[in-house]
């Protein structure tokens, strides 16, 4: 898809993020449901591009985390 250009789906959610969605929109935090939906999915892509990077540096730099290193990395992420 190009940028700018937008699809519509359809998705079943547990009603607290709905009810939270909702709120957001209320307090305007979110211009829509949908803006906060794709604000959120944003985000998720971004922590997972972001956690592929981390994989690609730790096979370049010795291997996975250690159990500690990963609680530690895991607390800083707010994990």
């Amino acid at each position: 898809m190009i940028k700018g250009m937008k699809g519509k789906i359809a998705v079943s959610l547990p009603q607290n993020l709905i009810l939270q969605a909702n709120r957001a929109v209320d307090e305007g935090k979110a211009p829509s449901v949908s803006a906060y939906v794709a604000e959120a999915l944003a985000q998720k892509a971004k922590l997972d591009g972001l956690s592929d990077l981390l994989d690609e540096m730790l096979a370049e730099t010795g291997g996975p985390l250690t159990d500690r290193e990963r609680a530690e990395a895991d607390r800083i992420l707010g994990r």
